[in-house]
């Protein structure tokens, strides 16, 4: 690292710590369990950001919006409390960092959708600031999508109600048939 004289070096990158058990939780969840997960470590920036993508994938942009600011703020929390201060790098390269860019990106998307365009603006802003390159990392890696399925086979017609009402030994019950009441 290359130092100016109008810079000072700064004494160690900022770091989220990492949280193995919050990671293998997220690996072993279903999306059903996601909001567990986040119960059981409600202190973790990493399980909040995961429920923030999952509410943005099921289109729960105000939902989204909510999980997002948490894990922004605590990730904030962890990351100042180690030294770091807004507008300074968090690198990808430290995995467990991806949650605050995660989240950070979760709330720009959020925001964005709900109208809140100034916070949207100020969330890519700082993802910017954070990593330039986090993005389209994100982008390419964590963005969740949805998938349509395609069906092949065209699905056979469903019987008509009349061709499943009465005994089907009754003839009365066939279609066009006379009925007496």
């Amino acid at each position: 690292m290359s130092v100016t004289q109008e810079q000072t070096p700064s004494e160690a990158e900022a770091v989220l710590a990492d949280e193995p058990e919050v990671r293998r939780a997220l690996s072993e969840a279903d999306r059903a369990s996601v909001a567990g997960v986040v119960a059981d470590h409600p202190s973790s920036p990493l399980a909040w950001a995961e429920l923030a993508d999952l509410a943005d994938s099921e289109g729960r942009a105000l939902d989204a919006f909510a999980y997002a600011v948490v894990a922004v703020d605590l990730a904030r929390g962890s990351l100042e409390a180690s030294g770091w201060e807004p507008g300074s790098p968090v690198s990808w390269s430290e995995e467990p960092n991806r949650a605050y860019l995660r989240a950070l990106d979760a709330e720009r998307r959020a925001a964005a959708r709900l109208g809140l365009d100034e916070r949207a603006a100020r969330a890519a802003s700082d993802l910017e600031a954070a990593d330039a390159e986090a993005p389209a990392r994100i982008a390419s890696e964590f963005t969740p999508t949805q998938v349509i399925s395609v069906i092949t086979d065209p699905l056979p017609p469903l019987p008509s109600p009349e061709a499943t009402d009465g005994d089907p030994s009754d003839e009365s019950a066939a279609p066009g048939a006379a009925r007496e009441d």
